[in-house]
């Protein structure tokens, strides 16, 4: 790929640089050349380092929130004998940061484009802060799981605004590299939460047990309270966001839809899906629709819908929201299986099984981070090529622990495999599905994105923990190695999940 020396982030964190605008050409191609070509002849190299301390603060922002996804889960034990708590307590401490978080993004993202995504950003940042200092505090159960409700919602009101002010600050490259970085750090967030958790919990400092595993969030997040009032556009948004009206049926709509999906997805197996967990799937289903009939409505009147029906529109949205789906779920199905036989079945210990998965995290952090500087006639292979190669490298890695054994070398290159296949599968599609979108759609882009990324890690969850408990279930004393038997089935399934992200592309082409 040729880049030239005058690509640049621009001349700061402004809300609204000269954006290109014409569509991309391939639903394949990462749309780094689309987005390269906005930058003109003009743009002369800058040395402001505002736009990379920006970029700094937002980065280590969604890293807090990706890792406190996960950092939770190896605390669960602890955390249950500690505070007493019942196991319907623990699975709302772990999922109800989970529930607002999803629930809460496009509205997120909404708020942003209508106050600023600056503003916005931080008083999300300054939640989630003291929402971890409370959680750390806690004394119940009860006090912690409300606190992790909070917790959502300030990252659901940070995280959107994230793309929308890479979107907005940077240009061509660099925005390219930016959002490379995204990718990384969203991957390795993952992963690194569950080697955190084990860490904070196995080192036990000061004696205070799992309660670290939320503190560390407060002197983090007062350290980007500080940096962020210097960086971020802070100030009132110009008249076009400012007149946006903020929908609020469609806001109940989508609400209380992404509320009735992600629930059951979250409880249902431990509840052993019961009916009304299907009752919720199905009344969701039903919510989505009459969603998508009323922001139709009322753009045809010229109003201000919550998602703007034209985004779907934009080259490369409707394919990357099936690929974003299809990768997430796999990423996070795969991360859950192998941590329930690995510490289950192989009796390995939380900080053991969390290390295990460092050489995914690298090797997706560096691909995510060098992909672009690859032969330009890679680059629309790059996509299928990273599903393909997650497919093979993840049932090499359930085929490594078939017969009960700790995998050998063959584990470690599936690893690595999975890592580099993953993100090749995400990062490109992620640059090219944002690489055209107007400004003034940066934000319902940015949530869209944002809330299929969610729901994708909590499918996956649901779908492949669910096939690998059910199987580990029904082989029981049928199979001398039934943990082992259980995740190589769920690794097939995972591997052809991956495939058919690989050929998604021609399939949606056509059609």
């Amino acid at each position: 790929m040729t880049t030239t020396s005058r690509t640049g982030p621009g001349t700061g964190p402004v809300p609204n640089p000269a954006i290109s605008e014409a569509p991309a050409t391939d639903s394949d191609a990462p749309g780094v050349r689309q987005a390269a070509s906005s930058v003109t002849d003009s743009e002369a190299p800058t040395t402001d380092t505002r736009p990379r301390l920006l970029l700094g603060v937002l980065l280590a922002a969604l890293f807090m929130a990706a890792l406190d996804v996960f950092i939770v889960n190896v605390a669960a034990p602890t955390i249950g004998s500690e505070l007493r708590a019942s196991g319907a307590d623990l699975q709302l401490v772990i999922a109800g940061y989970t529930i607002t978080y999803s629930v809460l993004l496009v509205t997120g993202a909404r708020l942003g484009d209508r106050l600023g995504h600056g503003r916005v950003h931080f008083a999300g940042l300054a939640l989630f802060t003291a929402a971890s200092l409370a959680c750390g505090l806690a004394r119940g159960s009860t006090g912690l799981i409300v606190f992790r409700l909070v917790q959502g919602a300030g990252s659901a009101l940070m995280i959107p605004q994230v793309l929308s002010l890479i979107q907005r600050t940077f240009t061509g490259e660099a925005r390219a590299r930016a959002l490379g970085a995204y990718s990384a750090v969203l991957a390795v967030g993952a992963a690194a939460g569950q080697v955190a958790g084990g860490l904070l919990v196995s080192a036990d400092l000061f004696g205070m047990g799992w309660r670290p595993v939320f503190l560390v969030n407060v002197p983090v997040g007062a350290l980007l309270l500080v940096l962020g009032r210097r960086v971020l556009p802070l100030g009132r948004v110009g008249g076009h966001e400012r007149a946006r009206a903020l929908d609020l049926p469609g806001l109940v709509l989508l609400g209380a839809a992404v509320s009735l999906l992600t629930v059951p997805l979250v409880l249902g197996q431990e509840e052993d899906w019961p009916l009304w967990s299907w009752l919720s799937l199905a009344t969701a289903a039903v919510l989505f629709t009459l969603f998508c009939g009323h922001e139709s409505r009322l753009a045809r009147r010229g109003g201000a819908p919550l998602l703007t029906p034209r985004v779907l529109r934009h080259p490369g949205i409707g394919l990357a929201v099936v690929r974003i789906l299809a990768v997430m779920s796999v990423n996070a199905g795969f991360l859950f299986a192998l941590t329930l036989h690995v510490q289950g079945g192989l009796g390995h210990s939380a900080l053991r099984a969390g290390l295990g998965f460092a050489p995914t995290a690298a090797v997706f952090g560096a691909v995510s981070l060098t992909w672009r500087k690859w032969p330009a006639a890679w680059q629309r292979a790059l996509v299928p090529a990273g599903f393909a190669l997650t497919a093979v490298s993840v049932a090499a890695v359930g085929l490594a622990f078939r017969g009960g054994g700790d995998g050998g070398a063959v584990l470690y290159a599936g690893y690595v495999g999975t890592g580099a296949g993953l993100a090749l599968a995400f990062s490109p599609t992620l640059t090219g599905a944002l690489a055209t979108v107007r400004p003034g759609d940066a934000a319902d882009a940015s949530g869209l994105l944002a809330t299929v990324t969610q729901l994708g890690q909590l499918i996956g969850v649901a779908a492949f923990g669910t096939l690998f408990l059910n199987r580990l279930e029904s082989f029981g004393a049928l199979r001398p190695y039934p943990s082992a038997e259980a995740f190589s089935v769920c690794a097939w399934a995972l591997a052809a999940t991956a495939a058919a992200g690989a050929v998604s592309g021609l399939v949606l082409r056509r059609r």
